[in-house]
């Protein structure tokens, strides 16, 4: 029974964990919906005719970064980096008003937030 029982709680763990991955994403999208460098490059089709395509691909490659960069510290810094060499090589876009550095700090509280947020569940399951 209490291989069941701890089971469940291993498969809801893993669960929560997956829709705090999710949601993390959907969370990532819309903060990039939200920038008006971004958003400007892609409505006016700055990275091709698959601009939107380009900025779904940087939502996901920033979901990639968070979840590759647990072995290592999380650096504000190269956070900027992946948005301004995005901005720069998918978008021929060079941003300069202070806008990637405000996103990356967004994206790295987001991103705190989220993961106190399953360090908690974790800790209340542990019971």
């Amino acid at each position: 029974m209490d291989s069941i029982t701890g089971n469940r709680v291993g498969n809801t763990t893993r669960q929560k964990g997956a829709e705090a991955i999710s949601s993390l994403g959907e969370e990532i999208s819309f903060l990039l919906s939200r920038w008006n460098g971004l958003q400007m490059a892609v409505q006016n089709q700055w990275g091709g005719h698959d601009s939107l395509q380009k900025s779904h691909q940087l939502a996901t490659d920033i979901s990639s970064w968070f979840s590759q960069s647990k072995a290592r510290p999380l650096c504000v810094e190269d956070l900027e980096n992946l948005l301004h060499e995005s901005m720069l090589f998918s978008f021929n876009t060079e941003i300069e008003d202070g806008s990637i550095e405000e996103v990356a700090e967004q994206l790295m509280i987001m991103h705190e937030d989220y993961r106190m947020e399953i360090i908690s569940h974790l800790k209340g399951t542990q019971h």
